[in-house]
């Protein structure tokens, strides 16, 4: 059902119909001369999952805010239908103030919790002869808090606060971490319920447990969704939609990733088929203009137009960069890198404990674990940015070691990306022989010619990380040390870095949330499990994570043979000392079996009440509780029961 809206235009009102949930006009945003985007349209329904898929630098954050509503395009319109929630998650939440979390949660001017608050006031004046305007309100509140799910609200909070590991309630919000920020900000917008949930890059900062999490939560959930994201295999799992902005222009894709990736090569086949065919074209008419140098009156008027638009189109194909992405590295020595009996350790947190090791020639290695066991201190082991307290790290002489931290490194702002690129190496030699420039090599990680003349300070985040990467990779090292280097990165760009390091001959060593980029690079795991211990897994992310199902499947399975089993014992057991009820036993036996009887039945009762629609929330309240005690009391009474029963 579509919402008539009025909207303010240039000084005017007008009426707009929004599709279903939102409907987006033909809008448009530039800064200075740079255009993000021009006349984008587009729609999102109830239960739709759209992901924005765009290079670095095209606006996607920028897109998202302004569908939010967090900033304003230039032009056209954003209408949502009326009453519609929604809520953001920013790429990198901030919370101002210095509370603690516990004081944070209570004073968060959620919806849910200030409807909860408005329904306490309004119950308690369902007790004071309330007047026909406050039972009113009361019913509606009722209302509310049973569409928003707002009865369960403090179970919810204690159950997210728990799976998100915020479990230091005392611990002030800023001195949280990059990733309990995130997780906080996302635990308090799944708290309010909304009908539209606008994610950018929901799953930077997140470890692979709580990213798979998130995307089994949102795959199973009826909540519509509109989100930026880099990770390709949450892309594929969670959404039906994809909006991929491209050279100013919107395509619709109603599918998921791999769909989204069919038509769009699909596409690009018929676009250069179409090229091919203009070009050809524009040679006959190149011939016939030149033939004809004075035969420009009217009639050949349109032969001169359709010359000019043959002309766009044939210039209108894509330049790809065809370079041999197969850098040229330092020769790597018989020994690389070597660990001996290596331990680190923060205070009680136990990083590595005897951890040895040595690395070969070729290695690709992925390290996992959960946040806080210390992946990115091991890199800085490695890389000789963190002494070991005891033990030996002995790198080999020819050892090269390129380090791509999170923490980045500071540009000047003013510096141009070219000349950034042109002071580590004008030349960039490759693995065949051939050498590219700096530009050229630019060029490869989608830095045109044009754009290598921008300064710093224009760069989005996305593209001061990728030159970031770049200033990495052009020094030609033969030992790659990644920490989460997806973050931030367009899918182009990923596609790009991909096949550079698949053709990289040194070792890799990397820390990633990625799971598509885990599976494509790394053939075996380094697994942090905690308390400075590291186990070696040989094979790939999907087969550790099948793996680990695998365990976790046959744990649970063996505790229930031991359950069983030990049943089996106890009943032997009570079967060698059976003997008959005494007097006493007796009587107790037979009183049991009339409380429980008793007890069912007010189960039942306070059971057809709560189902019968009462709306006074003090009585619901007690109600619930009674039921909670009466299942307690049945459970330690039917205990009783079978123990005298087994007696005879």
């Amino acid at each position: 059902m579509a919402y008539n809206r009025i909207i303010k235009k240039y000084g005017q009102y007008h009426y707009f119909r929004p599709m279903n949930y939102l409907s987006v006009d033909r809008i448009s945003k530039s800064f200075g001369e740079r255009i993000l985007f021009e006349n984008v349209s587009m729609g999102l329904s109830k239960g739709d999952k759209m992901a924005l898929i765009a290079p670095n630098g095209a606006g996607k954050s920028t897109l998202l805010k302004i569908l939010a509503g967090k900033e304003s395009a230039d032009s056209g319109e954003v209408a949502y239908r009326q009453n519609l929630k929604v809520s953001f998650l920013n790429q990198d939440p901030e919370f101002k103030g210095h509370l603690k979390l516990s004081e944070f949660i209570k004073s968060a001017h959620s919806d849910t919790l200030k409807l909860i608050e408005a329904y306490h006031k309004a119950a308690e004046k369902q007790a004071e002869n309330p007047s026909p305007e406050e039972q009113k309100e009361f019913e509606n509140l009722s209302h509310d808090m049973e569409e928003k799910n707002a009865w369960d609200y403090d179970r919810q909070l204690k159950s997210l606060i728990n799976l998100f590991g915020l479990d230091d309630l005392e611990m002030e919000i800023s001195a949280l971490s990059g990733g309990q920020k995130k997780r906080l900000a996302l635990a308090m917008l799944l708290l309010d319920n909304p009908d539209l949930i606008v994610l950018d890059e929901p799953t930077n900062h997140l470890d692979i447990e709580m990213i798979e999490w998130l995307e089994e939560y949102l795959s199973a959930s009826h909540i519509s969704l509109l989100m930026v994201t880099h990770d390709r295999y949450f892309l594929d799992r969670v959404c039906n939609q994809i909006l991929e902005l491209e050279d100013q222009k919107v395509y619709i894709h109603k599918g998921n990733y791999s769909y989204y990736l069919e038509k769009k090569a699909s596409r690009e086949e018929a676009q250069a088929a179409e090229v091919a065919k203009a070009k050809q074209l524009m040679k006959k008419e190149l011939e016939w203009i030149r033939r004809m140098p004075k035969a420009r009156g009217t009639k050949a008027k349109y032969r001169i137009d359709a010359f000019e638009a043959t002309k766009n189109k044939a210039k209108s194909g894509k330049k790809e960069v065809d370079f041999n992405l197969e850098a040229k590295m330092q020769r790597l020595g018989g020994k690389i890198l070597e660990l001996k009996k290596v331990s680190k350790a923060f205070d009680d947190l136990k990083i590595l404990n005897d951890f040895t090791y040595t690395f070969k020639k070729g290695e690709r290695i992925g390290v996992v674990g959960p946040n806080g066991v210390g992946k990115s201190t091991f890199l800085n082991l490695i890389a000789g940015e963190l002494q070991a307290e005891s033990g030996k790290i002995i790198p080999g002489q020819t050892l090269s070691i390129g380090y791509y931290t999170q923490r980045g490194i500071r540009f000047k702002e003013e510096d141009k990306m070219i000349d950034i690129i042109t002071k580590i190496a004008e030349v960039i030699e490759m693995a065949d022989g051939s050498k590219v420039s700096a530009s050229q090599f630019l060029n490869m990680f989608h830095f045109p010619p044009k754009q290598q003349q921008t300064p710093v300070s224009k760069l989005s985040g996305g593209e001061k990380r990728r030159l970031y990467l770049l200033t990495v990779l052009i020094k030609n090292p033969n030992f790659l040390i990644l920490d989460e280097p997806t973050n931030d990165l367009d899918i182009l760009t990923l596609n790009r870095l991909e096949e550079f390091l698949l053709n990289f001959k040194g070792c890799l060593l990397m820390v990633s949330h990625d799971r598509y980029f885990m599976d494509k690079l790394v053939d075996h795991l380094f697994v942090f499990e905690g308390e400075g211990k590291v186990r070696d897994f040989n094979g790939s992310y999907s087969a550790y994570r099948e793996d680990l199902l695998d365990r976790k499947e046959k744990e649970e399975k063996a505790k229930a043979e031991k359950k069983v089993e030990n049943a089996g014992v106890k009943a032997k057991d009570i079967e060698k000392s059976k003997k008959k009820r005494s007097y006493k036993e007796q009587i107790e036996f037979e009183a049991l079996e009339k409380e429980i009887e008793n007890l069912e039945e007010e189960k039942a009762e306070l059971e057809a009440s709560l189902s019968s629609g009462i709306e006074d929330y003090e009585k619901i309240t007690k109600i619930s509780e009674r039921i909670s005690e009466i299942i307690d009391l049945l459970d330690e009474k039917m205990l009783r029961w079978l123990e005298l029963d087994e007696l005879g």
